[in-house]
């Protein structure tokens, strides 16, 4: 600095200070709301983002089954002489049915009820069903699952509800509303009543059940068709044998035989060989019997009305949807309807089978459902209205949800609620063999 030169030098322009307010910085409630508002907006995204990757994948695997079947329906329709299948799409429910129509002039086509494991005890794939279709009766060409069956009771599942004749053989007794076919092909519905009986040495006569959990109150004969043992405890068996020259086995319904006692077991669970039947008996039963010895001769009945003496096909299901032209029509349950799931879901939407019948064709179909965007399934009076629009005068349903599927050419073509599922016996369209 030279001399005489001022000494006032400006200061340093400094930065503004902020000006001090008395407020302290965020308190840690604040930040914790700063943060659970944070994680929350994060949720908030994850669950949209989350939506909007199940609705993409949703579509797809709709897309994708969609596919399936179009491919599944393209292999099935191989033409058979005398069957026709197709897939009716209705885009207004939606609702996907697949429909085998056979031609009834066709005389090498015929029906046949197969069950599970060839006996009554055991469920199966429709495929493995389609397969033990003995060769002299034919080749299977179609089918569908039958019957509803015990699922619930491990040591009994498979037993069907209600009548079956498979070739010739009764294997289930009727309970309800059945489809058989009579000795020219002809198909017909009824309500099968049994008048089942056996009569006892001193001329006493008994109804009795057919290859059926043992009731406390009702004699149960077993046939070797039904499994390897009868699976009763206490009480008593009676081993029978054939007598003479009486009709014995296969069991056949319409049929009157003579039966003499082998032996008689007390400790039950009685092994059925091939050549016998078993007559178990609950101990609330034992009071009322005659006395018994080996060598004794019991008559047994398997009477019925309509008479179906001679049937080779038969096989239960219900309820009829169709019966002498008059449809089941009603929508919802009627006022004072008993609960429970039987009733409750005539009423609703579910994956169905069925078969009818007009004077020309015999249909067998299976209604796709619980599927949003390809079948959500039909109630009964709306497939029983589809039946109608094919010129159907008879037609009955046949157990359904899970269970409802068909077969052809070798894999199921319709799109199980569940997937491929086992069921307990089934219906089928059958090639006769050359020459029959």
């Amino acid at each position: 600095m030279q001399h005489g030169e001022s000494n006032n030098v400006p200061p340093p322009i400094l930065p503004p200070r902020i000006a001090a307010t008395g407020k302290r910085g965020l308190g840690p409630l604040a930040i914790v709301g700063i943060c659970l508002a944070g994680v929350a907006m994060l949720l908030v995204l994850a669950v949209v983002a989350a939506g909007m990757f199940f609705r993409v994948h949703a579509a797809e695997a709709r897309q994708e089954r969609a596919e399936r079947t179009s491919a599944v329906v393209a292999r099935a329709s191989k033409p058979e002489a005398g069957l026709t299948y197709f897939n009716d799409r209705i885009a207004s429910a939606p609702w996907s049915i697949h429909v085998l129509k056979v031609d009834r002039a066709k005389k090498d086509l015929t029906f046949f009820s197969a069950h599970a494991r060839d006996r009554v005890l055991g469920v199966g794939l429709l495929a493995d069903q389609a397969r033990a279709v003995p060769g002299d009766v034919g080749r299977a060409l179609a089918g569908v699952n039958g019957d509803f069956y015990v699922r619930d009771s491990p040591g009994y599942a498979g037993d069907p509800r209600g009548l079956q004749i498979m070739n010739g053989e009764l294997i289930s007794a009727p309970d309800t509303v059945c489809v058989w076919f009579d000795t020219g092909g002809n198909p017909h519905l009824d309500e099968v009543k049994s008048s089942f009986t056996v009569t006892w040495p001193d001329g006493r006569k008994m109804p009795f059940g057919l290859n059926q959990q043992r009731a406390p109150t009702l004699p149960i004969l077993y046939t070797p068709r039904y499994g390897a043992a009868t699976g009763a405890r206490g009480g008593r068996e009676v081993i029978l044998e054939k007598d003479g020259d009486s009709a014995w086995l296969p069991f056949q319904a319409g049929e009157t035989y003579r039966a003499r006692i082998r032996e008689i077991s007390t400790n039950g669970n009685t092994r059925i060989a091939p050549d016998i039947l078993v007559l178990s008996l609950a101990p609330q039963l034992l009071s009322n019997l005659p006395e018994m010895e080996p060598g004794a001769v019991l008559q047994i009945s398997t009477a019925t009305t309509p008479d179906l003496k001679g049937v080779k096909t038969a096989i239960a299901g219900g309820p009829a949807l169709i019966k002498d032209g008059k449809a089941f029509t009603l929508k919802n349950p009627p006022p004072g309807a008993l609960g429970g799931y039987a009733e409750g879901s005539k009423y609703q939407r579910h994956p169905r089978s069925a078969v009818g019948w007009s004077p020309t064709h015999i249909y067998l179909i299976t209604v796709d459902g619980r599927q949003p965007g390809l079948s959500v399934g039909m109630k009964l009076a709306e497939l029983a209205e589809y039946f109608v629009k094919l010129g159907c005068t008879d037609a009955m349903n046949f157990d359904g949800g899970k269970s409802a599927q068909m077969w052809m050419n070798g894999q199921i073509v319709n799109s199980p609620a569940q997937g491929e599922d086992t069921v307990a016996n089934s219906l089928w369209v059958i090639r006769k063999p050359e020459g029959q």
